[in-house]
């Protein structure tokens, strides 16, 4: 006699109920990212190639070569650039000093939680306190000509140049580096310098063999990280020199915004090539950072 076996109901639910309150949980970061980063992305790139009557053409990528466009390019990547090098200097011997200095934690934590603060300030509070510090009026330039008989600006220095809008970025790149070289310098483990002594290695010798190439990866990833930074700010830098310095992001706004040099199609052509450098500086930050990451496991 043969027994008809009984389907058994599946208890596994058709909907992981888990699974969709985790994706409700990101998706207003996802629809974030949509509309303020990708769609305007993707319009910047196909109006690099359109004329402004909606046709095809490359000639908006061909006038990024004039000499004017290319001379802005490069006093944008000369500012980015030793900016991103005074600031991964200073940034990194402040971090070094903190972690590895042996100084005091209360030390640590307030030049961490400033860090914080500066990092983020910019734009026209940080130009407006660059000028009322070392402007021709400033306190600090006053002080200099009243108490040491000192006139900074009789040597030729000028806030509204190449070398003020230097230090002005390296107000916010400097605790940068710190925040994210603190935890690359908290992964060396006191192991390696401890063995390094045992095998008869003096501290230099520890530094030049041992922690410096496992630092270097951080290192360079965080001084392209700057660089790209500081590539792309555009409100520091307008509101401290306007039209005095002719780098890309103002050449931009001008091209969108402006009445005289209106050409919006150009100005998505210019944002196109900033995309390109910020996106290749960023691509080598996150690879070279993933090294790092695998030498500090």
């Amino acid at each position: 006699m043969s027994s008809v076996s009984t389907p058994v109901a599946s208890t596994t639910p058709l909907i992981n109920r888990d699974r969709v309150i985790d994706w409700l949980g990101i998706a207003p970061f996802m629809i974030f990212a949509l509309m303020f980063l990708i769609i305007p992305t993707v319009y910047l790139v196909a109006g690099a190639f359109l004329t402004p009557e909606g046709d095809l053409t490359l000639k908006n990528i061909a006038d990024l070569f004039t000499p004017s466009i290319m001379s802005a390019y490069w006093i944008s990547i000369k500012v980015s650039v030793a900016s991103a090098l005074g600031g991964a200097l200073i940034g990194f011997m402040l971090a070094w000093a903190v972690v590895l200095g042996g100084l005091p934690q209360w030390v640590r934590s307030g030049l961490l939680t400033f860090s914080g603060v500066a990092s983020n300030f910019a734009g026209v509070p940080l130009a407006f306190a660059f000028l009322a510090t070392l402007g021709r009026t400033g306190l600090v330039t006053v002080l200099m000509r009243d108490w040491f008989g000192f006139n900074l600006y009789s040597t030729g220095f000028n806030l509204l140049s190449f070398l003020g809008l230097t230090l002005t970025y390296m107000y916010f790149q400097i605790p940068l580096m710190v925040l994210i070289l603190t935890p690359a310098l908290d992964g060396m483990k006191k192991e390696w310098k401890e063995a390094a002594s045992i095998l008869g290695a003096s501290n230099g010798q520890y530094w030049r063999m041992i922690a410096f190439p496992i630092l270097w990866p951080s290192l360079m990833g965080t001084t392209l990280l700057l660089f790209a930074n500081a590539f792309g700010a555009i409100a520091t830098a307008y509101a401290l020199t306007g039209s005095a310095l002719n780098i890309v992001p103002i050449l931009l706004y001008a091209q969108i915004r402006g009445d005289v040099l209106h050409n919006a199609n150009l100005g998505y052509a210019l944002a196109l090539g900033m995309i390109v450098i910020t996106g290749l500086s960023n691509l080598f930050y996150i690879l070279l950072r993933m090294r790092a990451e695998r030498w500090q496991k």
